[in-house]
């Protein structure tokens, strides 16, 4: 599932991110599925102190183990979080989530008021920013 910055923008928000945020399901066969695509990506963990990230174990388990990775890709930044803040994880995101098709793939979007519930419980500077703005696009009368 998509969420935070990215899936703000695909709700048409204005303010650019600089990585991919996403809450995956977590049952083993998702997990699965997900480690062997980061390790099509070359995922490692991303670090102040080591640019090109460190490697890690690409299994199911070692995924599940962590509540939030933030990794980088051959692709870009990824951050994995089983629990964003102010959610209860995948299953309370899927209920007001919507599909869409980007780049050929079916991919499932945080909806707008989940991603402002979010980015309002993490209350960080770079989300306070943000939120009034989200908070228009929400209350416009032709937004669903």
């Amino acid at each position: 599932m998509l969420i935070g910055g990215l899936a703000a923008v695909y709700h048409g928000s204005p303010f650019p991110t600089e990585d991919a945020d996403i809450t995956p399901q977590a049952d083993h066969a998702n997990l699965d599925r997900l480690a062997a695509a980061l390790r099509e990506l070359n995922a490692r963990i991303r670090t102040e102190a080591e640019p090109a990230g460190l490697p890690f174990a690409y299994d199911a388990a070692s995924l599940a183990a962590v509540g939030t990775w933030n990794l980088v890709t051959d692709a870009g930044d990824l951050d994995l979080s089983f629990e964003p803040s102010g959610t209860q994880g995948y299953p309370d995101l899927r209920r007001d989530a919507f599909a869409a098709e980007l780049y050929g793939v079916t991919v499932q979007i945080a909806s707008l008021a989940d991603v402002i519930r979010s980015k309002q419980a993490a209350n960080r500077p770079k989300d306070q920013r943000v939120l009034p703005t989200l908070r228009e696009i929400l209350a416009l009368p032709d937004w669903n």
